[in-house]
């Protein structure tokens, strides 16, 4: 809880409740501590110096080491006092900050990041809906990079003749199988008219033989005087 400000009750309870959400969500990859209301559970720091926010998040090798400051804010305590006695400490230290405010209050948190020049990781935005409040990160600092990030292989460029094979295989469209042509009906000839058979020639009646020519009577000799 601020030093400078004291919530309404109710307000109060439910930044206590979204504490409580939080931890049991954050236990299954860090080892996590809380400080709601006026406890002071888990300090970051030594002696006079030390600070309690709402959840602190340790690895959980064995260094134990700090990975997450986890500050949760109600509509009354976005403001700039408290920008600068908790957020300003909680950007300086070597571990990501992140901060929760109402979704009615996110533009102001993050006018008040930049004036203030404060460093967050994350922004997330909370509503609530029925019992339940529903969380949506809207700012993540690229600079934040988590200690356990694995660096990611390099990947070789490919050959440009395959990378053209691969776009014309993509881009060309699935050539399907020419169908068969139906064969077409076969037409039907016109059937031949049937050859009548010639009619028989009528014998014609043999023309008489003709008549040998009858011989010529000699003619009769002349007598000799």
């Amino acid at each position: 809880m601020s030093p400078i400000l004291v919530r309404p009750v109710r307000e109060q309870l439910e930044h206590d409740r979204i504490i409580r959400l939080l931890h049991a969500k954050f236990r299954r990859k860090y080892e996590a501590g809380m400080n709601p209301g006026v406890e002071q559970n888990m300090p970051v720091g030594v002696g006079p110096s030390a600070i309690f926010p709402d959840l602190v998040l340790l690895a959980q090798d064995r260094g134990h080491r700090l990975q997450v400051i986890v500050e949760i804010e109600t509509g009354e305590s976005v403001n700039h006092l408290e920008a600068l006695a908790q957020w300003a400490h909680y950007g300086r230290i070597r571990a990501a900050f992140h901060l929760y405010v109402p979704a009615s209050m996110v533009d102001v948190a993050r006018r008040l990041c930049e004036d203030n020049q404060i460093h967050v990781a994350e922004i997330w935005s909370y509503h609530i809906l029925g019992d339940e409040p529903r969380f949506t990160i809207v700012h993540r600092s690229r600079e934040a990079i988590s200690p356990t990030a694995r660096v990611k292989p390099i990947v070789k460029p490919i050959a440009k003749p395959i990378v053209k094979a691969i776009a014309k295989a993509v881009v060309a469209p699935i050539a399907k199988p020419a169908a068969k042509a139906a064969p077409k009906p076969a037409l039907k000839k016109p059937a031949a008219k049937a050859v009548k058979p010639a009619r028989a020639a009528k014998a014609k009646p043999a023309k008489a033989k003709a008549k040998a020519p009858t011989p010529k009577k000699a003619a009769p000799k002349k007598k000799k005087k």
